[in-house]
């Protein structure tokens, strides 16, 4: 018998989740310290723990139902959203099927790309991206036990500032970065060519797991490639393509004198692996005796036994002096042999072309504007805010000047308040080149230092966000849990008053606390 939603959702909101996310970590960290012993037998015993987990089903339906980019997107069977009374009866699902899950089909989006081709977004539906979410949940801690230093895209406690910062250490002027060639590699179609096969021989998860993750595979196939390719738009396919391109970066590695230290916190070594990837976006860095050829050759080798291979048009050699571009920045060693990072033209274009969109919009007011205007602005200025950001264009003096006149005609406010709505659509993000701390060596999430993730992820933040992560000691304001990496963190205005910036009013808390404080004001978070 269903409930009434009343009901259902108190019942959802009043389920406990601080203990359902303390039982899961518990077991997600035994599974990681399994592997890093080598006792892979009781990594699969504890990963069916997790898919038996009653914690494990409900926060995995909690992510892709409230939590997600993507969690009004429909599957193939149009489901848009869950109510709560589906929610309780996914987990049913899940707690029967899990360890026999069959897929659906998957919706196919077409997405354009800069080249002017398209690509296929598959997009699982809700349920199946439920059990790809709790396959995830144990899949993900025995894979970070093995996954390379300085493979840094989708995976928790990493970002793309981490492959940033990893540049400067290997470009800067003491380590002789003018002399330096990287080779930019691209892969073709990737995630469209993996190998089945390679990602299964790979795969350190029980029967069941194995069993869901071959048929989720074979419900994204290409017929053209019935052995090949992964889903993208699933839950656990960045998992699964990290999976199988795992040692990549360890193909070129030279020598290099005792007590040379890469970065200040990378112990003395006589072997560095000058490899940085980002997913399958990947720079390697060259010393003027390297040979690319042969380097190229081997990349070649282990890419063909995964199904894929170097795609000629796109993959180049730079020389450092030239400048390249990476993950949104370019990329330059200077004839003074510094370093230098900024926001790449075509990364800037985009977002200037976003700006205008909405400042030239006629369906929006100024106010408006200005609250459409402020995520935006702020999303970039916190991207780039470990560029180089002086002069007028990256200031973004003639954006806001365009915008104060385009708001100065719009309405008929005072010069000053035009002024405040400029400040309100621009948000200061301060900045400081090159002093980003990268996680240190092999840790994760998973190792059980809290710690050191809970202070490190507080770090990520600034302004307002950052100062009341310190006062809480790096806590949820809500729950009480120390702050890790893998939710986003949410400023909650205690009075509800979004103007009142005060420090008294302002409480750090996890994202899904947010939604549970707020839910009395929607009817379905």
């Amino acid at each position: 018998m269903i409930r009434h939603s009343h009901e259902t959702s108190e019942s959802w909101k009043n389920l406990p989740w601080k203990k359902f996310r303390k039982d899961l970590f518990r077991l997600q960290k035994r599974v990681f310290k399994a592997i890093q012993a080598g006792d892979k037998r009781k990594a699969r015993f504890l990963q069916k723990l997790i898919l038996k987990s009653k914690s494990a089903r409900f926060l995995a339906i909690r992510q892709v139902t409230q939590l997600n980019a993507g969690k009004k997107t429909a599957g193939i069977d149009g489901k848009k959203s869950l109510d709560f009374s589906e929610r309780f009866e996914l987990e049913t699902l899940l707690k029967n099927e899990s360890g026999n899950w069959k897929h659906q089909g998957l919706r196919e989006i077409p997405i354009p790309k800069k080249d002017g081709t398209t690509r296929l977004l598959k997009i699982p539906t809700l349920a199946d991206r439920a059990w790809q979410c709790l396959a995830k949940y144990a899949l993900e801690p025995a894979h970070e036990a093995t996954f390379h230093a300085y493979s840094f895209g989708f995976r928790t406690g990493r970002s793309a500032h981490d492959a940033q910062k990893t540049l400067f250490n290997n470009l800067r002027s003491n380590c002789n970065g003018i002399d330096k060639r990287v080779i930019e590699l691209d892969i073709e179609k990737c995630f469209d060519r993996i190998s089945h096969t390679s990602i299964m021989e790979n795969l350190i998860a029980p029967k069941g797991i194995k069993l869901g993750i071959f048929r989720c595979l074979k419900a994204g196939t290409n017929p053209e490639f019935p052995e090949q390719g992964t889903p993208q738009g699933g839950v656990v396919s960045p998992l699964l393509a990290n999976i199988a391109l795992n040692g990549i970066e360890s193909i070129h590695r030279y020598h290099v004198h005792r007590g040379y230290r890469i970065t200040n916190k990378t112990p003395s070594t006589s072997i560095i692996e000058p490899s940085i990837r980002y997913a399958d976006d990947m720079v390697i860095i060259l010393r003027p005796q390297d040979d690319a050829t042969e380097i190229l050759g081997r990349i070649e080798e282990f890419l063909a036994a995964r199904g894929m291979k170097v795609s000629e048009k796109k993959t180049k050699i730079t020389a450092a002096t030239d400048g390249f571009d990476f993950l949104g920045w370019h990329f330059k060693v200077q004839a003074n042999g510094k370093f230098r990072c900024t926001p790449s033209v075509e990364n800037f274009k985009k977002f200037r072309q976003k700006v205008k969109n909405i400042v030239n919009c006629s369906n929006y007011g100024s106010k408006e504007k200005a609250e459409k205007l402020a995520p935006i602005v702020r999303g970039w200025r916190n991207y780039h805010r470990f560029c180089k950001m002086e002069g007028s264009r990256f200031s973004l003096w003639h954006i806001q000047n365009r915008t104060w006149r385009v708001f100065n005609k719009e309405t008929k406010l005072t010069r000053e308040s035009t002024t405040r709505l400029i400040e309100k659509a621009f948000p200061a993000v301060s900045y400081s080149e090159n002093r980003f701390d990268n996680v240190t060596g092999n840790k994760s999430p998973y190792d059980g230092d809290i710690t050191y993730w809970s202070q490190r992820n507080s770090k990520l933040y600034d302004g307002a966000t950052s100062k009341a992560l310190k006062k809480q000691n790096h806590s949820c304001g809500h729950c009480g849990l120390k702050m890790m990496s893998n939710e986003r963190v949410h400023l909650h205005h205690i009075d509800g008053n979004h103007d009142n910036w005060k420090s008294k009013n302002l409480l750090a808390i996890h994202e899904s606390c947010h939604d549970y404080i707020h839910m009395g004001k929607r009817e379905n978070p």
